[in-house]
């Protein structure tokens, strides 16, 4: 029998496949992480957060707007594509919803007088991919441009807080589509832009290739975690057992926590598992469904 075929060394590592929200979970929580990724059935989640409707509702209409014919890429036709796509998950009310709904407009048509409707992003919605001896990462960016010989990544951000260079230097997944995005497309990538649609404000890191390289190497690390923890769940945790009846029973967390344990912060409010971990609602008590919309005047 072939060496390869015994699992002898030399025997073709299998890559740990992930996007830069599976490596930042995993930072985050462990606990999560298995219940987002590993437990099935996946463990039942609480209401949708309003803050993510309209995130979601933002982002669709500005990407529709970029598919749109040049002529018709106005500022008031990125406000109409916005009410059109208007989610309206986790809203306290209706009144609530439409308030909302009214402010996302004016900031997507103040946005999108900004922007020049004949400059062609390189990518709208743009899936890339790249792996290294240890990893297999990929991620969709909101928009990739092309601006003279270099690639930029530009991620759209609706929350409340004004975001900083900083932000744009330490964002891992930014990093990572960075560095897929200049494979992919073989052209050098190393601005990254966090656009700011509630302020106006854009927060930009110009990265080196070694700063890249280190975002990279960090993915690496954590995915190795992730990926030991992954393997000791099918090899000798097991699955969490599945309930017997309709009704979700409490999920014995024990067994795991040695190789899942849970991280509990403030970050636990707003956990989508909160009523299935103790620790995290100790820890913080969950927030209402829109806590983190503006506040309304």
């Amino acid at each position: 029998m072939a060496p390869e075929q015994l699992g002898f060394e030399g025997m073709p590592r299998k890559l740990y496949s992930c996007t830069p929200s599976r490596l930042n979970t995993w930072l985050d929580c462990p606990r999560r992480y298995r219940m987002t990724y590993l437990d099935r059935p996946m463990p039942s989640k609480g209401p949708r957060w309003a803050h993510n409707s309209v995130g979601s509702s933002v982002h669709n209409a500005l990407a529709a707007w970029w598919k749109l014919p040049r002529p018709e890429r106005t500022p008031e036709m990125a406000g109409t594509l916005l009410i059109r796509g208007w989610l309206t998950d986790g809203f306290r009310d209706e009144a609530q919803s439409a308030g909302q709904r009214d402010r996302a407009r004016e900031m997507v048509e103040r946005y999108a007088a900004g922007l020049d409707p004949s400059d062609e992003p390189l990518g709208v919605e743009r899936t890339v991919a790249t792996r290294t001896e240890q990893i297999a990462v990929s991620g969709r960016i909101d928009r990739l441009d092309a601006r003279g010989p270099e690639l930029v990544v530009v991620d759209y951000k609706t929350g409340r807080h004004v975001l900083t260079a900083d932000d744009a230097r330490g964002s891992l997944a930014l990093a990572l589509y960075a560095v897929a995005a200049s494979r992919v497309l073989r052209r050098p990538c190393h601005r990254v832009e966090l656009h700011h649609l509630p302020s106006g404000e854009t927060a930009v890191w110009e990265h080196t290739d070694a700063s890249l390289d280190r975002h990279l190497r960090r993915a690496e690390q954590i995915a190795a975690e992730a990926a030991a923890a992954d393997e000791a769940y099918r090899t000798r945790l097991g699955p969490v057992p599945k309930p017997r009846s309709g009704a979700q029973p409490a999920i014995d967390h024990a067994p795991y926590d040695e190789v899942f344990p849970p991280r509990p912060g403030n970050l636990c409010s707003w956990c989508d598992f909160a009523r299935h971990c103790p620790e995290g609602t100790q820890a913080a008590p969950r927030k209402d469904p829109w806590a983190a919309l503006p506040v309304e005047a």
